[in-house]
């Protein structure tokens, strides 16, 4: 449920599965993205949030966009006191209707396509991977957004080129990997492996492609503690993978889903928390 901000001059906008959207009359090029509590896992939005979960995402989003070297959608200027925590001041962006997933790692939905066809959105792989092996090189396997309430598609590259043209399919590409590698090495250096990561991207007023949304948080990646990794245990991951483990063996994923326990709640709060701890101490 989004906040009132009318005081403070915003007017809620649009809310997607966990964040909220503002805008106002008098910065017709702003807008304010306020990262809620709620948690999703099969395109449902659960009961409840995860408290303080809109805060860690926001924290982490503003971290990662130091770091990177490429173009991003924050810019400075006030929030309101009430959402300070959880509040991006950012331009507006014309969005482009392609997630931009980098995949280092063999695992979740790659690992099924790749069980069915030995590639995963057309990308050949070599024969005998196992689920959670780390791939020969990182790889690109784009998915179209779909409208709130449908299920996103992984598409080929081919397709984004129809979607978006060839020439900011390529682009789109490029920096998606480029990010990725650079935000590896950068996990890497704190005992973090970087699974796999979703970016968002969208074109500014002069046309530039612009890093928008969250970026490399607990909600758009797949983290693991590479101590464990090395170990064998590739199912310990920094994201609500416990809360989607414990939907799928309590929910069939027909109707409403089941109210997550308080237990799965902190236990997901605290993965969070810890990712955020051990990457940025």
């Amino acid at each position: 449920m989004s906040i009132d901000l009318s005081a403070d001059g915003w007017q809620h906008a649009y809310s997607g599965k966990v964040r909220d959207l503002y805008d106002r009359a008098d910065q017709p090029d702003r807008m304010l993205v306020v990262a809620s509590d709620r948690v999703s896992a099969f395109d449902h939005v659960l009961e409840p949030g995860i408290p303080g979960k809109g805060a860690l995402l926001t924290t982490l989003t503003r971290w990662w966009f130091d770091r990177l070297d490429v173009p991003n959608h924050l810019v400075d200027g006030p929030v309101p006191e009430a959402v300070a925590e959880r509040a991006m001041l950012v331009k507006k962006l014309d969005m482009f209707p392609v997630e931009c997933v980098v995949r280092g790692y063999l695992t979740g939905s790659g690992w099924k396509e790749y069980q069915a066809t030995q590639s995963v959105c057309g990308v050949d792989l070599p024969a005998g991977l196992a689920d959670g092996d780390r791939l020969p090189e990182p790889i690109y396997t784009p998915a179209w957004k779909a409208p709130l309430g449908e299920h996103d598609e992984n598409i080929s590259f081919e397709r984004t080129v129809e979607l978006v043209g060839a020439d900011t399919a390529a682009a789109l590409r490029d920096l998606s990997l480029q990010i990725f590698a650079a935000a590896s090495a950068i996990a890497e250096e704190r005992g973090v492996i970087l699974a796999d990561t979703k970016f968002e991207f969208g074109a500014d007023a002069a046309g530039q492609i612009t890093l928008g949304d969250e970026v490399l948080t607990s909600d758009s990646s797949r983290y693991w503690d590479a101590e464990l990794y090395a170990a064998g245990d590739r199912a310990s991951s920094f994201d609500k993978q416990i809360v989607r483990d414990w939907l799928a063996a309590h929910w069939d994923l027909n109707g409403t889903p089941p109210v997550l326990p308080p237990d799965i709640i902190e236990r997901t709060s605290a993965r969070y928390r810890e990712l955020i701890e051990r990457l940025t101490a």
